[in-house]
């Protein structure tokens, strides 16, 4: 049956080297994924072939590596199938870095290939009748839902230590469990994840994040030692109570929030805002107890999350969309207390595009927190209220006139001045929106015009200061909830 799963161009590229001579078989995740009725992500070929000779039955190839691996060329329609791996049978030495093989040398048997291999779920082999070769008992730890490594644990880990994290990827990705002396090399060689490059460990992370099991993720790097090399801020809320609104540690609450992000299956930005929305908790918190407090929390943790994802190499616009959903998180909304005039401002705090990903956000925190419901009614009736005042103009975009309209009008050049304007402008038809015609905004620049650098700046200053009705009524409220004055 798992024959029928492979695709003909893989199967075609596998049959071709057979017919030249060569040993060739599907090896590694597709074969664990095809015992398991699962889809592979992807599709490689092992064969006794050396790379010259694949180069030679295949033309359209490519090969730019020294690990003996050829990237056959095929004119499937389907991106996973575009290119097939075809991979000389290879050995490797001494990994003196922990990170890469001192020298790859190729090898005589499918045997020696598969033995250098992480886990025996990755070292098994398929040949073109569908017979699955096993010499690591791989098949039977599929049956029993384990992670193991093929031979030593120790010595596996000690080759590459990124397969300390990818261990527990596994086990999060499969739902399984790591066998107890893989499970006990793990705990003790923790240590030497430090050594490999960051962005190696962030890729890892993200495909842990990436899984509907991401929670069991995070707390398996918790027990096995591995978290304080990957988010050591996140640990910081480890046995760190809260007070009388919640029932959980800082550390489980972060957990449980992106457990139902992960669940809901939303987006990677959602989920890791979700479990750092509270990172800076620990170190906001005063008094202990039922009253304590972690007032302004949502900037330390905004912080702390672009400091965590730029160690770790996130791309630039990932940590400014995580960030900004860390730092709003805690918008405040009560029907009856918030205008109109309110919603806009905190549209052009947050960004309407923002909304959507922040209410997930929000959800995921109330879940987290033991709330029954994700979207109470005093959110339903924000969004309700957004989708009121959507048209109205919360953005410099919106505005009547432009940058180029106030210096046309001023007889100004490019420079502080003009964006001064605008920013009064745009605070002065968030209150009003009636007033966002072009004739009275032109009115109105050329009144600004008649200010002095110093007055103009103070003014824009105010404007793009001036709390909303969200900040203010949050700040109460966390006076009341939290019994400050």
């Amino acid at each position: 049956m798992a024959k029928l799963l492979v695709p003909k161009e893989v199967s075609e590229v596998a049959l071709a080297l057979a017919k030249a001579g060569f040993e060739a078989y599907l090896v590694g995740g597709c074969v664990r994924d095809m015992l398991l009725g699962r889809e592979p992500k992807d599709w490689d070929i092992a064969t006794s072939a050396l790379p010259e000779d694949i180069q030679k039955f295949f033309p359209e190839s490519v090969y730019e590596n020294a690990f003996g691996t050829v990237g056959v060329k095929t004119e499937s329609e389907d991106p996973k199938l575009k290119v097939i791996e075809v991979t000389t049978y290879r050995i490797e030495g001494r990994y003196t870095d922990k990170r890469h093989p001192d020298e790859v040398k190729f090898a005589k048997t499918i045997q020696e290939d598969l033995s250098r291999r992480d886990f025996t779920v990755n070292a098994l082999a398929m040949n073109l009748k569908g017979e699955v070769y096993d010499p690591f008992g791989g098949k039977g730890d599929l049956e029993k839902k384990v992670i193991r490594t093929v031979g030593s644990p120790a010595e596996r880990f000690s080759e590459d230590a990124l397969r300390l994290m990818r261990a527990v990827r596994f086990a999060v990705e499969l739902d399984f469990e790591i066998e107890m002396d893989t499970r006990r090399a793990i705990e003790k060689l923790s240590h030497e994840l430090e050594m490999i490059a960051k962005e190696r460990v962030r890729d890892e992370l993200v495909k842990i994040l990436e899984t509907p099991q991401a929670a069991k993720g995070m707390i398996l790097l918790e027990e096995l030692g591995l978290l304080q090399y990957v988010l050591p801020e996140l640990r910081e809320g480890l046995g760190v109570g809260q007070n009388l609104h919640h029932i959980y540690t800082v550390f489980e609450h972060s957990v449980r929030s992106l457990d139902y992000a992960a669940k809901q299956d939303y987006p990677l930005v959602i989920r890791m805002a979700a479990l750092l929305h509270d990172v800076g908790k620990p170190r906001a918190k005063q008094g202990e107890g039922r009253n304590s407090t972690f007032y302004q929390h949502e900037f330390i943790s905004a912080k702390m999350t672009t400091k965590a994802l730029d160690r770790l190499r996130f791309s630039k616009e990932f940590i400014e969309q995580v960030t900004h959903l860390v730092r709003y998180h805690m918008f405040y909304y009560n029907v009856g207390e918030v205008s109109e005039r309110g919603v806009r401002r905190f549209l052009a705090r947050v960004g309407p595009e923002t909304v959507p990903d922040l209410f997930k956000v929000r959800e995921a925190d109330r879940i987290g927190s033991g709330a029954p419901k994700a979207t109470p009614y005093k959110n339903r009736h924000l969004m309700f209220m957004i989708e009121k005042v959507k048209n109205d103009p919360v953005s410099p975009k919106m505005l009547k006139v432009n940058g180029d309209d106030v210096m046309e009008i001023l007889k100004i050049p490019p420079g502080q001045r003009v964006g001064w304007v605008l920013a009064i402008l745009l605070e002065e038809v968030l209150d009003d929106p009636k007033k966002n015609v072009k004739e009275n905004l032109t009115v109105r620049v050329t009144e600004l015009g008649k200010l002095s650098d110093a007055a103009l700046k103070k003014l824009a200053e105010k404007a793009r200061t001036t709390k909303d009705e969200f900040e203010e009524g949050l700040e109460e409220e966390i006076k009341k909830k939290y019994f400050v004055k």
